[in-house]
């Protein structure tokens, strides 16, 4: 079965970040306490926009349009080469921009012009990490997971030797650094195992700029802003809202809350992006995509349950080997952002099919409706419950996008 297979694999690049998030994230808790941890969460999210637009947000109709055009040499030239101008403009134009505008994000992302720096360094590399993450896109279109496993494994290893050194001389700049310098250097390595693939030739990436491909791209595009613009944002501005009433170390406790969450969720989210997107892309029949869903559901849900339940019933244990006993008051926060990632997971399955049938306006309008309602029932929730109101509001407000999901995809799921 292929989604079993893909999860093995997925399963390796799972373990392997995890295991060198724990170890970054340790060095980090120890050497930065709950402040740094909560700084290099902004700075995070803050990469995840940025990389959105250098590579001009076309990673998701590249892994689309690779497996629909499987087989299609001409089609697949004026995608690649296509993709390859889109990303190279698009970064250059906003590393450029970035360099000019970097105190005034540093001042906005951590409330001081310390780490200006950084943002620079990111203008500057922002190209590598875009071409990057174009590449790993065509290897994800292209099934090629094997390849698609190593390229992610070796840029775990390098983030995690990154931030060890950088983090212990220079603390929460080096955390920082290690988080723009790591992908960017890893861009050699995937160059060299794509220029090794068998089905690599320079015809593929120098052909003419096609506007026809590009218009197609840039349906995906809208859709990848809009999740850049309304995610990572959103997150950005819940953390300094927690700063904000709540103080720096809060944040840093929501901070190492999510870091857990996305840990273990990286198996499901790994099997979606690498296995469902491009499955999903290439079937035009109601029936098998009903098919598929339903055999994500029988696979992908138990999974997250057992997991949830195992995590939470280990909640010290996790703080104290991830952590340091600073960060035992996010203890509390467990049951409700464990409960909204089951609600998550579930929605997601479905969501995934908006992305592979360019589904673009309503992906546009959910995005943007639950990233506000995410940010609204943060502002009630914190206000009524302190620090695990914004996972109450977490959980409620996934439960609520799951319930419009079904109601979304009702036709095809009770046909």
């Amino acid at each position: 079965m292929k989604l079993i297979k893909t999860s093995f694999f997925s399963a390796i690049i799972t373990f392997i970040r995890i295991a060198s998030n724990f170890v970054a994230g340790k060095v980090v808790a120890l050497l930065t306490g709950p402040a740094g941890v909560a700084l290099i969460g902004q700075f995070s999210n803050f990469i995840s926009i940025a990389l959105t637009f250098a590579n001009g947000a076309i990673n998701s109709g590249v892994i689309k349009y690779t497996a629909e055009y499987e087989g299609d040499e001409q089609q697949l030239k004026k995608l690649f080469s296509t993709s390859l101008k889109i990303s190279i403009y698009s970064s250059s134009v906003f590393g450029f921009l970035l360099l000019c505008i970097a105190t005034y994000v540093s001042k906005w992302l951590f409330h001081s012009d310390l780490y200006t720096n950084p943002l620079r360094v990111l203008g500057c590399t922002i190209i590598l990490y875009s071409l990057n993450s174009l590449l790993i896109s065509i290897l994800n279109g292209k099934k090629q997971i094997k390849t698609y496993t190593l390229v992610n494994t070796v840029g775990s290893v390098v983030g995690l030797v990154f931030t060890v050194v950088l983090v212990f001389f220079y603390k929460i700049s080096g955390a920082l650094y290690a988080l723009v310098l790591a992908q960017s250097i890893v861009f050699f390595v995937t160059m060299v195992m794509v220029v090794r693939s068998s089905w690599f030739s320079k015809a593929y990436f120098n052909q003419p700029f096609d506007r026809a491909t590009a218009r197609n791209l840039s349906r995906f595009s809208l859709m990848a802003i809009v999740t850049a613009l309304t995610v990572p944002v959103s997150q950005i501005i819940l953390r300094n809202l927690v700063i904000t009433q709540l103080g720096v170390n809060s944040a840093g406790y929501w901070q190492g809350m999510m870091r857990v969450s996305d840990g273990y969720l990286l198996l499901v989210t790994t099997s979606l992006s690498t296995y469902y997107l491009p499955k999903l892309s290439s079937l035009n029949n109601d029936e098998d995509m009903r098919k598929e869903i339903f055999q994500g559901y029988k696979i992908i849900l138990p999974v997250v349950f057992v997991s949830c339940m195992l995590i939470y019933l280990l909640r010290f244990v996790i703080i104290h080997i991830l952590y340091t006993k600073e960060f035992e008051a996010m203890s509390g926060l467990f049951i409700y952002q464990l409960i909204g990632d089951f609600f998550k997971m579930s929605a997601w399955i479905l969501g995934y099919l908006m992305l592979a049938k360019a589904m673009t306006k309503a992906y546009i309008i959910t995005e943007i409706v639950f990233s506000v309602s995410n940010v609204l029932l943060g502002y009630l929730c914190i206000h009524l419950f302190q620090l695990n109101g914004i996972t109450i509001a977490f959980a409620i407000n996934y439960f609520i996008y799951l319930i419009i999901m079904i109601v979304i995809f009702r036709k095809l799921l009770f046909k």
